[in-house]
């Protein structure tokens, strides 16, 4: 059986990317597959005795099954909380896609499934040449949009499934995230976004304080 490749992009930043990427690893994992996360960039890190150390990638090697070396689910740890072209800039260090694809592949030998996180939402650039969708189509993903409901959401959600379809990258599914408890008719949000998106939902994740990844994964379907 091929190795399911699944990147999850979001509609913007500070969406619940990381808490629904893990939340899909625990569905997966629950659903009987070997299943690995990956962060190929992540900026915002602190130093570690092992080194510089990511939240959302070490919560994506937490909820992995088997557990993958952090070099491998994190190849670029940047220090500074900054946009990655920024944050490589101040750290000396050059993003590049071989040391991304070899990581893929060692995570990739060991698992069913990869769920490989992205930064910030689609069109945020890995580096002045590097986008998002060269990374998706050098490691062949199929994409997978989460969608934080807030004032805005339709409209942030159908342009970037818009700009999904518009790179040529495949849009397999999506998945909801209340990332703000007190928005006005998040329901009928909601049905409207299941109505306008072409792909299908996963799932909502509701808004909890400390949102459990485990727990949350009890309201994902994942692929079919």
């Amino acid at each position: 059986m091929p190795v399911e490749r699944l990147f999850v992009t979001g509609t913007d930043t500070g969406i619940g990317k990381s808490v629904a990427s893990a939340a899909l690893l625990h569905a997966l994992r629950r659903e009987g597959r070997s299943a690995v996360g990956m962060k190929p960039v992540a900026s915002g890190c602190e130093r570690h005795a092992e080194g510089w150390r990511n939240e959302d990638a070490l919560l994506l090697q937490a909820a992995s099954a088997p557990r993958p070396d952090y070099a491998d689910v994190n190849p670029f740890a940047l220090p500074e909380p900054l946009a990655p072209e920024l944050a490589a800039a101040s750290a000396g260090v050059t993003i590049a896609l071989e040391p991304i694809r070899a990581a893929f592949a060692r995570l990739g030998a060991q698992a069913d499934c990869v769920v490989v996180e992205g930064v910030g939402g689609w069109a945020a650039p890995l580096t002045a040449t590097l986008d998002q969708i060269d990374l998706v189509r050098a490691l062949e993903l199929s994409v997978v949009m989460v969608v934080g409901l807030r004032l805005g959401c339709i409209n942030h959600a159908r342009l970037t499934q818009q700009a999904i379809e518009t790179s040529g990258a495949r849009l397999v599914g999506w998945i909801a995230n209340d990332i703000d408890p007190a928005m006005a008719r998040a329901d009928d949000n909601f049905a409207i976004l299941r109505r306008c998106l072409a792909a299908p939902c996963w799932g909502r994740l509701p808004h909890a304080a400390m949102p459990d990844p485990a727990q949350l994964a009890h309201n994902l379907t994942g692929p079919r």
